[in-house]
């Protein structure tokens, strides 16, 4: 990047940034912005916040668990194509997935999962008093066997491994999770400190296990929410705490091969529009695709966007086509437009300023 084109784009990152805070919804948001190489770092925080304060991750915890079950399948451990019932006890399983009278519970594999193509339904915004709103109102203590419970109770979406279907669920990657846990034989964070926090020497990155474990609030529109339980009860699909300046450093190792062998996108990039801001929202192996070339886009930028976001406000992507990372969060769980909107503005301003 060349020295004017850094002086204009920090400009215009700095504009972004003030034009975003201005709502009285964001109350406290970092964003964080990184070429590959780490020529040019820009940041800033807001309400107090830091690129070193800590965060709710939500959904972006999802890359973790991606990446515990990459490594896993390069040993040999695991298999896109194991079936469920080879971790999963019958009592479990029985009834989980019916779809137009047939049983399918056996025949979801770790790569339905994973894709997010079970056909499960989306366990916090079944019903009227869906977990989403109850979130709101109280600290929720969860298991897996109440997302087992919803998941049953409520109408699948297809067949598992339909072809160009895919479903979001949070099911999918707690699953995921105990799956995890029972090849390492040890706790999900256990598997998060053997195969991210530790070999990037991550030290503010963590999930809640201890009840004197920090766990930042999440804002729903001018409510400071308190959830420490609630974290706990998601750690494979959305329960991580984290920095964006470590967030910053996971999301690199993650794209440039530092984590597991680089050749496995080629496995993991086959994405499947997402129930969630289509049509420029896919899904593919662990990791979501925005499609900010696709006409549907207002932005129209060159190439893609890729990364997760999280229900909290948070957003981790790369953007290939100009080899730049962003991370932040607005922290604001009532305004959750804002995950898909400041990422494809970030990307605008890339496209426009640098050659």
């Amino acid at each position: 990047m060349k020295i004017e084109e850094k002086e204009i784009f920090s400009k215009k990152l700095e504009e972004l940034f003030q034009k975003s805070t201005k709502s009285p919804l964001i109350h406290e948001c970092t964003m964080h912005v990184e070429d590959g190489s780490g020529d040019f770092v820009w940041s800033k925080g807001h309400g107090g916040r830091t690129t070193d304060s800590i965060m709710n991750l939500a959904s972006v915890t999802k890359l973790f668990t991606t990446t515990c079950v990459i490594n896993l399948i390069q040993q040999g451990k695991l298999s896109l194509d194991n079936k469920l019932s080879q971790f999963f006890d019958f009592n479990i399983l029985e009834g989980l997935h019916v779809y137009k009278g047939k049983e399918y519970s056996n025949e979801i594999t770790v790569g339905n999962l994973l894709f997010q193509n079970s056909g499960f339904p989306d366990v916090f915004a079944m019903g009227s008093n869906n977990l989403n709103k109850r979130m709101v109102k109280e600290d929720l203590i969860l298991s897996l066997d109440d997302y087992i419970t919803i998941a049953k109770e409520n109408k699948k979406k297809f067949a598992p491994g339909a072809p160009r279907k895919a479903h979001y669920s949070d099911l999918n990657f707690e699953m995921l999770g105990k799956i995890i846990e029972k090849l390492e034989n040890s706790s999900l964070h256990a598997a998060f400190q053997k195969y991210v926090f530790k070999p990037l020497n991550l030290h503010n990155t963590y999930l809640l296990e201890e009840d004197s474990d920090y766990s930042a609030n999440m804002y729903y529109k001018h409510e400071a929410l308190y959830r420490p339980n609630l974290w706990k009860s998601l750690p494979a699909c959305g329960g991580a705490m984290s920095t964006s300046k470590e967030v910053m450093i996971f999301l690199k190792a993650f794209f440039n091969g530092q984590l597991f062998d680089k050749s496995i996108f080629l496995e993991l990039r086959k994405f499947v529009m997402i129930q969630y801001c289509p049509p420029l929202g896919q899904y593919g192996g662990g990791f979501v695709r925005l499609n900010i070339a696709g006409i549907a886009s207002m932005y129209r930028c060159k190439g893609e966007l890729i990364g997760h976001m999280g229900g909290t406000g948070t957003y981790a992507y790369y953007y290939p086509e100009k080899d730049l990372y962003f991370v932040g969060d607005v922290n604001q769980f009532a305004r959750q437009g804002d995950i898909f909107i400041l990422p494809l503005k970030l990307a605008k301003l890339a496209n426009k300023y640098i050659g």
